[in-house]
């Protein structure tokens, strides 16, 4: 049996989110609430994929709501950049059920 094939800039599985990503998304939440116009009292991430590229991107599950998430994209750049985590993009309505993918 071979060993797995890791491609470089591909995204990692799916996991269980951690304590580390959720302090990853709370510091991004107040760029979500300010691009969408609304406060978000609940805000649990759930799972997520990272990706390597000149720094990490995170996809996060999120949810805001019994039965609401939002996929969150956040980019932290590498260390020796100083530079604060950005929330590259975003997607709402989606539920428990869909699929944490690359966007």
């Amino acid at each position: 049996m071979s060993a797995p094939v890791v491609l470089c800039g591909g995204t990692s599985e799916t996991r269980p989110a951690t304590a580390e990503i959720q302090a990853i998304a709370d510091k991004v939440k107040s760029q979500l609430e300010e691009k969408e116009n609304k406060k978000y009292p609940t805000f649990k991430a759930t799972e997520y994929m990272s990706q390597l590229v000149a720094g990490t991107n995170y996809f996060i599950k999120v949810q805001v709501a019994d039965d609401d998430f939002v996929h969150l994209r956040v980019f932290q750049s590498l260390p020796h950049e100083n530079k604060a985590l950005a929330l590259d993009s975003y997607q709402t309505n989606k539920t428990k059920q869909d699929e944490l993918a690359y966007f």
